[in-house]
């Protein structure tokens, strides 16, 4: 299997959100492993644990310190293991912004509802003071808005009708034991995903001005103009004719960009089969610290060179405004 995600997980008392991810990564196949526990209080008993099964760990009190040098050295154990990923596991610390920009689509975090209802605090209390017939549990990604990032997965809990927040809790901890793991695992999972290479590449490419999606030699393609005759400016290949990428084929400017591009950045592009005597250059897609916003340039240049000129002047158009 593929390298596993390097995990960082951040902590503020027991833990036990953190115990099921790190004995999760135990089981075989597991796509993450945990390389770091980080906690803003020394004495928190997820430290003990996370020692003795011998996982690195990081402790600072946030007492004293600004928001901002405590995130700074917290972020900063994570970069010295080598983190890929954070995992916010009962933190409880507000991050400051600059902190989670540049962990955007790389930290999660787990909250005891079923968002959106419920960010913040004493979640148990209000879905019971507001009759609800279930409470639950939120995996999401971190934005700068507190419990507002993209929900990842959730699972409900039946409110019972003596429940208070003490018996309410317990069982939602259960769903969170199960769900954090899971959602994690698939999550770090999707850099080698087809399916969700292939969604992504899908809902760019067909961003751009008149354009579909057709076939091509059982692979999916792109193109612009009508239905009949427009022309492909990209096709989406897994591992194909044995190769180990998954990756968005583009037109280059030429075969000595492409050469030039594939001999200095052969981490990133290929020359294919086939397709590269034409002069069409592998994006690879299955490679660690993707860059959307780069596969999307590469989609829009190779657009450009087929599309008509009527589809070109709209994007002209857009691209002023």
């Amino acid at each position: 299997m593929a390298d596993k995600a390097r995990v960082a997980v951040f902590i503020s008392g027991k833990g036990t959100n953190m115990a099921a991810l790190l004995y999760a990564s135990r089981l075989p196949d597991c796509p993450y492993e945990i390389v770091l526990v980080a906690a803003n209080d020394p004495q928190a008993e997820g430290l003990a644990l996370a020692q003795a099964e011998g996982i690195a760990t990081f402790a600072l009190a946030h007492r004293g310190m600004s928001r901002a040098d405590h995130d700074a050295a917290m972020e900063n154990a994570a970069q010295e293991a080598n983190a890929g990923f954070i995992a916010l596991a009962g933190y409880m610390r507000i991050l400051t912004p600059e902190f989670v920009a540049r962990w955007e689509g790389l930290m999660l975090n787990i909250h005891p509802s079923l968002l959106p209802k419920y960010p913040g605090l004493d979640t148990y209390n209000r879905a019971i003071t507001a009759g609800d017939s279930h409470a639950g549990t939120t995996v999401h990604l971190v934005t700068e808005d507190l419990d507002a990032g993209e929900s990842l997965g959730q699972i409900a809990v039946a409110v019972l009708p003596d429940d208070d927040a003490e018996t309410l809790a317990p069982r939602v901890r259960f769903a969170e034991h199960q769900l954090y793991p899971r959602v994690l695992a698939d999550y770090v999972s999707r850099a080698n995903d087809p399916d969700y290479l292939l969604e992504r590449v899908k809902e760019l490419a067909l961003a751009l001005p008149k354009t579909h999606e057709r076939d091509s030699h059982g692979s999916p393609g792109f193109r612009v103009g009508a239905v009949k005759s427009g022309k492909y400016f990209a096709h989406f290949l897994d591992q194909h004719h044995g190769s180990e990428h998954i990756a968005v084929l583009v037109k280059t400017g030429g075969m000595d960009e492409l050469e030039n591009l594939v001999e200095a950045q052969p981490q990133t592009y290929f020359k294919p089969a086939y397709y590269g005597a034409s002069g069409w250059i592998g994006v690879i897609l299955n490679r660690p610290g993707l860059d959307w916003d780069h596969v999307a340039e590469w989609l829009g240049r190779s657009w450009r060179q087929v599309a008509p000129k009527s589809a070109t002047k709209l994007m002209d158009a857009v691209d002023r405004f």
